[in-house]
């Protein structure tokens, strides 16, 4: 059995809705297909919530009617006969029905994400109809009943194994699955979600729940490119990745995979394939868990990056000193993405700035802060690097231009990166194309 998931762009026009019927009856292997939302309606969803949230009902009003019409358009070019129309509108007429009621609701953050779980529910239930009509033999499968989080948010393997195995089992006659990438429930009970990027997660949790043949992950792009197509002219599609490249690449700011999708299909050697819906006969990126070569693979970066600098003549030899740093942003659950040292200073960088404030006034105790905001990591990714000839002698060449800020290299076999000046992004991407790649 393997799992296909489906991206909202993949499911964002009806046309693109019946491609991906064509896709999943290609091969006679059972499957479970996760569906996003179609493509903007999370955007609206969360409108929609910030919306009821301030008190202004009139204005979600307006959205939700406005998202409303929008799918009460999209069914008519899903279906054909009218039987199935009546079907779909009254699937859409009962799901808008349910956030009309909640306009009369008091907000909390549960009724929330009731709304925000509203888009994966529609379009895997309208997607049902569609095959419904076609004769495509399939079961709806709600991810509300086996996909599950604990109390930090993290989801529960062995019973979504367990859960999941059992339904299975109840419908071992059906052979294709439809469920929601996501959603879930919380260690309460209540509808949550796996938050953005979800749909990802959800599809490599059940792969490795089921032990799939593989996870595919089907989006509008052919595979993971070995650098930022929409900045760089000239890009490749990187045919594989080791789990460990991947996971880099995914951290580091490529937008076509999760980083959090890497870990379950990983922990069960799971390969995970990233292909394009546009272009299905690309044969797009495999993960599995060797690298095909060593080398540099790919290019990727990281926006919205703030440098933490403390300065302190006390740290020489100081007992304890990083511990009581790290500390801090433990305390307000902030990571660290880089990290230098020196004799004198610490230099660290984090991507949340929610509690900039209170981290700096706690470690203005240990020295002087100098806290730097517009940075950009640039992830140079691919398998030994450290022991690859020439990759840092080309990386820094290419780059006598660019002021680079700080450099991590040696905490991973597979890593080099670099913090930059945001304003230096583009250049720096298209001067690593031409020096790592030879592409211009």
């Amino acid at each position: 059995m393997k799992v296909m998931k489906f991206g909202g762009t993949s499911v964002g026009k009806p046309e693109r809705m019946h491609q991906v019927s064509q896709l999943i009856t290609k091969d006679k292997e059972a499957k479970i297909v996760v569906l996003s939302a179609l493509s903007g309606t999370t955007n609206s969803l969360v409108e929609i919530g910030n919306s009821i949230a301030a008190g202004e009902r009139a204005q979600a009003k307006a959205q939700i009617d406005k998202l409303e019409t929008h799918y009460l358009s999209f069914i008519k070019d899903l279906v054909k006969k009218e039987n199935a129309y009546q079907k779909a509108k009254g699937i859409v007429v009962e799901h808008f029905e349910f956030l009309n009621i909640i306009l009369k609701i008091s907000y909390s953050e549960a009724l929330n994400k009731d709304i925000l779980a509203q888009g994966e529910l529609l379009s895997t239930k309208l997607f049902s109809v569609y095959l419904e009509e076609q004769g495509i033999d399939h079961m709806l499968l709600p991810a509300l009943e086996f996909m599950s989080i604990d109390i930090h948010d993290e989801p529960q393997v062995t019973s979504i194994r367990s859960k999941l195995s059992q339904l299975l089992q109840k419908h071992k006659d059906k052979s294709m699955f439809i469920t929601q990438g996501y959603i879930c429930r919380n260690a309460r009970g209540e509808v949550d979600n796996l938050k953005r990027g979800g749909s990802d997660y959800t599809a490599s949790l059940i792969a490795a729940a089921i032990n799939a043949s593989v996870c595919e992950i089907w989006t509008d792009i052919d595979g993971m490119h070995n650098n930022d197509p929409r900045i760089v002219k000239k890009t490749i599609a990187v045919e594989q990745l080791s789990f460990d490249e991947a996971a880099e690449l995914a951290y580091f700011g490529a937008k076509i995979l999760h980083p959090t999708c890497i870990w379950p299909a990983q922990q069960q050697n799971v390969p995970v394939k990233l292909l394009n819906t546009m272009q299905p006969e690309a044969a797009g990126t495999v993960i599995k868990q060797e690298a095909s070569a060593t080398g540099v693979k790919a290019v990727a970066a990281k926006d919205g990056i703030i440098a933490i600098n403390i300065r302190s003549s006390r740290m020489l030899l100081a007992y304890g000193f990083l511990r009581k740093i790290f500390e801090v942003f433990e305390k307000y659950k902030t990571s660290i993405d880089m990290v230098t040292t020196s004799e004198v200073a610490v230099s660290v960088t984090i991507d949340n700035a929610d509690n900039l404030k209170n981290i700096k006034k706690e470690l203005e105790p240990f020295g002087l802060v100098e806290v730097e905001d517009n940075h950009t990591i640039v992830s140079i990714v691919g398998s030994e690097i450290a022991q690859t000839e020439n990759v840092l002698s080309k990386l820094f060449d290419a780059l006598t231009s660019v002021p680079v800020r700080m450099v991590s290299y040696g905490g991973s076999k597979h890593n080099v990166s670099l913090l930059i000046p945001s304003s230096y992004k583009i250049q720096t991407l298209q001067l690593l194309n031409k020096g790592l790649f030879g592409l211009e």
